[in-house]
């Protein structure tokens, strides 16, 4: 199951693909990560794509990563009398507290905190933006609005509110209940919705207790505006283009997008570009020129993952959309143009004797006749520093933690290959070589590089690099110590 190309597809499932079946075949297919997204489907639901998972990882003995990506807030307003109504631009609209049905001059918001929050002039955007309301006055109460950009509002439409960073937790009661429940199902990453600050994340990371890695969603300015912060307190980031489009100019979102994702590479910490990468393949077979562009644009950014969402979890052509992916992603990757991106973007300082290693690593491998890097590591560490690096080679990611084996299924270019544990460098060496070998990385006439931290079973001391041929004599001589 080697992949032909570096990046990372994540799949979301959902009623498209909820069969045994039709996962393996998008496993097959290319996806790497299965995102289970917590705003459709029971906790039953859940446990069942869950299992089927882990089963298909089983049969195939390859590690899979799952995802579970988290609900968050949801700010919608009340209903109306007549189902929905017409606001004209220039019209004054209030918004309050008041329970009762909705007509053409106000509705409900039943969210007090958003009220004590706003200021006039705020902006608030309702139906992912189609309708636009300028706030006139407002108190603990209700806010009175005018409308700048009319249209049909309807019963229990979303609400964004991207001038105000809003006294709301990141997490609500539902989310609270179904990160407990997936973390003690198993899952390797929770993708947290609606964060505005670190603290968020913390919150998350407190209730996780160490059981899966926290990915923190970037679809909010405030979020924008902190994220040196936020990406400091993740294990990794996505950058959810459809929620940041409404909230901030389109026009500002590919910039975003670009500097966000040269952050994570530079912390070595991975990152999705999500939503709408090939939406027209949720009812057609074949992506538009545009749709595959953006997708490419993300690949040669150093994205570590792009990320299918209703293509694969309700579009009518799954399995399509995946192998169109992949097949971009392989094409993308072949073009000389791609590797002087990669490699132009590369920079940053050489700190720690861990960044030293790894560029080591990666320079020997590009200047002899190297055929990959074996990373032997407990915690992932040695393998995200030598991802951050991205080679022109393969990389190994090695390791006797089952859970760090699927984490690392996100990251860019990681093959990931369960092993025995070792307690000495040379058993690392044999193992490296055996894997490189029998993952067809490698023959017996071929050199790898294999990184390690000494001692081992100490997240976080990269510290020594060999050069170790794959030769009969070595790969034969009895099991690692």
């Amino acid at each position: 199951m080697r992949r032909l190309r570096n990046v990372k597809i994540v799949a979301t499932l959902g009623p498209a693909s909820n069969d045994y079946e039709t996962i393996r075949a998008l496993f097959e297919a290319g996806a790497d990560v299965f995102r289970l997204n917590m705003s459709h489907g029971d906790h039953s639901e859940i446990a069942a794509r869950h299992a089927i998972i882990r089963r298909i990882e089983s049969d195939l003995g390859r590690p899979i990563a799952i995802l579970a990506d988290l609900q968050g807030p949801k700010l919608r307003v009340g209903v109306f009398a007549n189902g929905e109504e017409d606001l004209a631009v220039g019209q004054d609209f209030r918004l309050d507290l008041d329970k009762a049905d909705g007509d053409a001059t106000r509705v409900c918001l039943p969210h007090p905190e958003i009220f004590a929050a706003l200021e006039p002039g705020a902006t608030l955007l309702v139906n992912d933006g189609k309708i636009r309301l300028r706030v006139k006055e407002c108190g603990k109460d209700h806010a009175d609005c005018e409308v700048t950009v009319g249209g049909v509002i309807s019963n229990r439409k979303g609400v964004n509110v991207p001038d105000v960073v809003l006294p709301l937790a990141a997490l609500s009661k539902k989310d609270r209940k179904d990160l407990d429940f997936v973390c003690d199902l198993g899952v390797d990453w929770l993708a947290l919705s609606f964060v505005q600050r670190p603290e968020d994340v913390a919150e998350a990371r407190d209730l996780a207790y160490g059981r899966a890695a926290i990915l923190s969603k970037i679809e909010k300015p405030s979020a924008v505006k902190n994220f040196d912060a936020i990406l400091a307190a993740s294990d990794g980031i996505m950058v959810a283009r459809g929620d940041l489009g409404v909230e901030l100019p389109v026009q500002n979102v590919p910039p975003i997008q670009k500097r966000l994702v040269r952050k994570c590479r530079a912390a070595a910490k991975p990152v999705i570009v999500a939503t709408q990468m090939l939406e027209s393949m949720i009812e057609s077979p074949m992506p538009t020129r545009a749709e595959v562009s953006d997708v490419a644009a993300a690949i040669y950014e150093g994205a570590d993952a792009v990320m299918l969402s209703a293509e694969s979890a309700a579009g009518s052509f799954p399995i399509e959309a995946v192998t169109t992916m992949n097949a971009v992603a392989i094409e993308v990757e072949s073009d000389l143009t791609y590797r002087e991106v990669i490699e132009a973007s590369r920079g940053g300082r050489k700190e720690t004797v861990a960044d030293a290693i790894v560029s080591a690593a990666r320079e020997i491998a590009e200047t002899t006749e190297i055929k990959a890097i074996c990373c032997f590591s407990q915690s992932g560490t040695t393998a995200s520093l030598v991802a951050r690096e991205r080679p022109r080679v393969p990389i190994l990611a090695m390791t006797h933690v089952e859970g760090t084996a699927r984490r690392l299924c996100l990251t860019w270019g990681l093959h990931c290959v369960m092993v025995r544990a070792v307690d000495r460098f040379k058993g690392a060496v044999v193992a490296s070589a055996r894997a490189a070998l029998a993952e067809g990385f490698a023959t017996r006439e071929d050199l790898i590089v294999v990184t390690a931290g000494v001692p081992f079973n100490m997240p976080g001391t990269t510290n020594i690099l060999r050069v170790a041929p794959c030769e009969e004599r070595l790969i034969f001589a009895g099991d690692p110590e």
